[in-house]
């Protein structure tokens, strides 16, 4: 298994009930390879600032994320920058043993934010940098992306809708 690019890794029997503060950064080698990793132009900041708890088996992560990336227009690959602030709850938890590699697992809504963990570790890290990537707007656009939308001849809603469609066929009964 490879180290992730943003590996914080936790020792979970350091843990315990009491809360534990931590706050981590990423250094520029670490916010390049993620920006690579999510297709990202650049990511000019990214922290958190969590506090780590163990119940059983299971470490529970409430924290706030913070990032500056900058990701590329949808439609004319213009650089769009983005401020991310974000509140999340992690809850590592042992990986489950299965009896096959290929059977699926079902998560219940309140499971979604779930992240399984082998061995003795949790890696903050990596769940920080997965929940910026879903933080992350999917569709950027920057100011110019109608014009290169509207240059490339995709039509907008209005245009394409189906009330547009009713409007050609009353300018045509006319």
């Amino acid at each position: 298994m490879t180290t992730p690019e943003f590996s914080r890794a936790y020792n979970v029997d350091t843990l315990g009930s009491a809360p534990r503060q931590v706050s981590i950064v990423a250094e520029p080698a670490e916010r390049a390879a993620l920006a690579a990793r999510f297709n990202l132009i650049a990511i000019d900041s990214l922290s958190a600032e969590a506090e780590l708890v163990r119940s059983g088996d299971t470490i529970s992560a409430t924290g706030t994320l913070r990032a500056e990336a900058i990701q590329s227009c949808v439609a004319s690959a213009e650089p769009v920058p983005e401020t991310v602030n974000a509140p999340f709850e992690i809850h590592f938890r042992p990986q489950l043993e299965t009896a096959g590699g290929d059977e699926e697992i079902e998560l219940s809504g309140s499971e979604l934010d779930v992240v399984f963990y082998e061995g003795g570790t949790v890696d903050l890290g990596e769940a920080v940098a997965e929940t910026l990537s879903l933080s992350l707007d999917p569709y950027p656009r920057s100011p110019l992306a109608d014009d290169a939308l509207r240059e490339a001849g995709v039509k907008n809603e209005e245009e394409a809708g189906p009330f547009a469609a009713l409007a050609a066929l009353r300018d045509k009964m006319k």
